[in-house]
């Protein structure tokens, strides 16, 4: 297990399990989407990617630990995102799904659709990139470091 994997000891809840990313923001964060959020690894940004808040991401899906995508692969799974950069936190929720993979080595896809490919990692979220804080799109604009937690809570 890496420091950016907790399983039982490391979360808040015992059944609960986490995935730490970092990234950084870029100018042209703009954060509109209405129905995806993106990190990616990539270390660009055009203006085009408006689902995009962070680049330059540390760690990517196929990283995640077996235990943790398994936990995701449940339909009945919460997952819990929460984005913080420059004293700004936006939480966004979703459910797992059996068709995520987490096999995508270059993003990080939370979606309000149920579609899923090889980038998603959470869907029918609560929210998008259009929805995020203004302030905190703001910071990642000014290129602010950010950070990705996932949490899963697998059914009871």
């Amino acid at each position: 297990m890496t420091d950016d994997t907790a399983a039982i000891s490391g979360a808040d809840e015992p059944d609960e399990l986490l995935e730490v990313v970092r990234a950084t923001g870029h100018e042209h964060v703009t954060a509109e989407h209405a129905s995806t959020l993106e990190f990616t690894s990539d270390d660009f940004l055009t203006p085009a990617g408006d689902c995009i808040l962070a680049i330059e991401a540390d760690r990517v899906p196929a990283d995640f630990s077996d235990e943790f995508v398994a936990a995701c692969q449940d339909e009945d799974a919460t997952i819990t995102a929460t984005i913080e950069a420059g004293g700004h936190t936006q939480t966004v929720v979703g459910r797992g799904d059996p068709d995520l993979s987490f096999e995508n080595d270059r993003s990080h896809v939370l979606r309000t659709s149920s579609y899923v490919d090889d980038r998603t990692e959470l869907v029918e979220t609560d929210s998008a990139a259009a929805d995020v804080d203004r302030d905190l799109v703001a910071a990642l604009a000014d290129g602010a470091d950010a950070t990705l937690t996932l949490r899963v809570e697998p059914p009871e």
